[in-house]
């Protein structure tokens, strides 16, 4: 027995760490790490993969570039020509800077006209968006509870909810009917499936704008939503990190407008409504890993803080930032030509696929579209999908999102990120996405069959259908958008 027990391997990894149940064994993740090996550039690599899986805003870059350039003192650590570098590098205690946090507010009030107002002290700064979710997660349920998430959605959250937390995901069933609004029979049923499975609905997650159907919630479902948690007793998340992507009308509505016009129950229900945002999108920083919680719930404030010590947002960031969003001109301006750039993209990325008969649901927000090419697909099935997504990625070089990776369960949605590139580069996916198309009707009939005898073509991935499921351990450190 001794010797047997020495001849055992210590486990070097935790059953966590070694665990595969981050969510990061699908197409989403897949195709980022397939567009890393072969970058898209227009000089040095201009038959690479050009990445429109990624959500992310490089619109108004040069908008940041020179308010930096004409506010030397924010990068320099500086305060009327004297240096205030002790301040930042010293110990800041995990509640942030007061400075930044009032900032902070006061633009996410603006951002939603002032029909929401914010309260510095019931914000909770976090390390982006993802760690908002995760921490709300562990303030608000235990290990086995579940919260009902409208489809589709973000793969990330599959990873970002469940992974450490425990949590579980129930999704809400939409679909193209009615352009995959959420509705109250929906809800109903995904409540009734989880209480079938024996596990105790603590609340639903919603993002709003959506990611990935670019659209702002409208009111109406807002309002359907809060009556839904309020007979439920159940919590609220609103994921809000796309509110100033808003372009077209209807325009955005925050779930905190909606609480603040019930003033019947608004006492009872604004205690479990939270919100999510981060400047990740709106000011196209995500590599500042700036997010943060909004709650009136006394106990998620303070639960929330002291977790968000495992992520803080470092000093000399917050320094920065709530120098730009304290001047209230710039901001004024970025949000109006930010919104302005956002929409003319859109337009470009809607009217390309357009004109090869390719169809994107209608949005009015966001950093991407939602588009529907189950016509192009070889059998209307999630391994047709699949299939398709394959030629894209690997023999068109674009790297798009499947819609089976955000939990569709119609399959032919993919989507097309379109804020992160140049025009002329879209240009380019619009080209590439067009040459497939005519390629492709060559080949396949009006009843959906590849026309001749001979076998589909072969793809460069060595990989089988069951790779967009399933991810080997090594490549489950991709990387999230948020």
């Amino acid at each position: 027995m001794v010797s047997q027990v020495a001849d055992e391997k210590p486990q070097l990894l935790s059953k966590k760490a070694g665990c595969n149940s981050h969510g990061q064994d699908s197409s989403y993740f897949l195709g980022w790490q397939e567009y890393e090996k072969n970058p898209f550039d227009p000089a040095a690599n201009p038959g690479g993969i050009i990445q429109m899986g990624l959500a992310e805003n490089q619109l108004s870059f040069n908008l940041l570039e020179d308010w930096l350039e004409a506010n030397p003192d924010a990068l320099g650590l500086r305060r009327e020509g004297a240096s205030v570098f002790r301040e930042p590098a010293l110990f800041q205690d995990y509640n942030g800077l007061p400075a930044f946090k009032n900032a902070l507010a006061r633009f996410m009030s603006e951002q939603r006209g002032y029909r929401a107002v914010f309260d510095p002290s019931n914000i909770v700064l976090t390390a982006g968006a993802t760690s908002a979710n995760e921490a709300l997660m562990f303030c608000l349920a235990d290990h086995g509870d579940a919260f009902l998430i409208p489809t589709p959605y973000y793969p990330g959250f599959d990873r970002d909810l469940k992974w450490r937390t425990g949590a579980e995901i129930v999704p809400v069933h939409c679909t193209s009917a009615n352009g995959f609004r959420v509705t109250r029979a929906a809800l109903d049923d995904a409540y009734r499936r989880a209480q079938k499975s024996r596990l105790r609905v603590k609340g639903v997650l919603i993002t709003n704008p959506s990611n990935p159907l670019g659209t702002t919630v409208p009111r109406a479902d807002l309002e359907m939503l809060v009556e839904f948690v309020a007979a439920k007793g159940i919590h609220l998340i609103s994921d809000e990190i796309y509110s100033g992507t808003a372009f077209a009308e209807p325009g955005f509505v925050s779930v905190l407008e909606v609480v603040a016009a019930r003033s019947p129950l608004a006492a009872d229900v604004s205690g479990r409504v939270h919100i999510v945002y981060s400047l990740s999108k709106d000011l196209g920083l995500p590599g500042f890993r700036v997010g943060a919680i909004y709650s009136a719930n006394a106990g998620v404030v303070s639960a929330a803080t002291k977790m968000s010590s495992f992520g803080l947002v470092s000093s000399q960031t917050q320094y920065l930032l709530a120098m730009l969003l304290g001047d209230k001109d710039f901001t004024r301006r970025y949000v109006a030509e930010n919104k302005k750039r956002i929409k003319e993209r859109h337009d470009q990325l809607v009217e390309g696929p357009k004109e090869i008969g390719i169809g994107c649901l209608e949005s009015n927000a966001g950093l991407f579209c939602w588009v529907d090419m189950s016509h192009l697909m070889r059998s209307r099935s999630f391994e047709g999908e699949m299939e398709l997504w394959k030629k894209v990625v690997f023999e068109v070089g674009l790297n798009i999102s499947a819609g089976l990776s955000c939990h569709c369960r119609e399959p032919g949605w993919f989507r097309v990120c379109f804020a992160n590139m140049s025009a002329k580069t879209l240009d380019v996916a619009m080209q590439r996405l067009s040459s497939f198309v005519h390629h492709a009707s060559s080949f396949v009939d009006e009843a959906g069959r590849r026309r001749g005898s001979g076998p589909a073509r072969s793809m460069s991935c060595p990989l089988a259908i069951k790779w967009a499921f399933r991810l080997p351990p090594a490549s489950a450190d991709r990387k999230a958008e948020r």
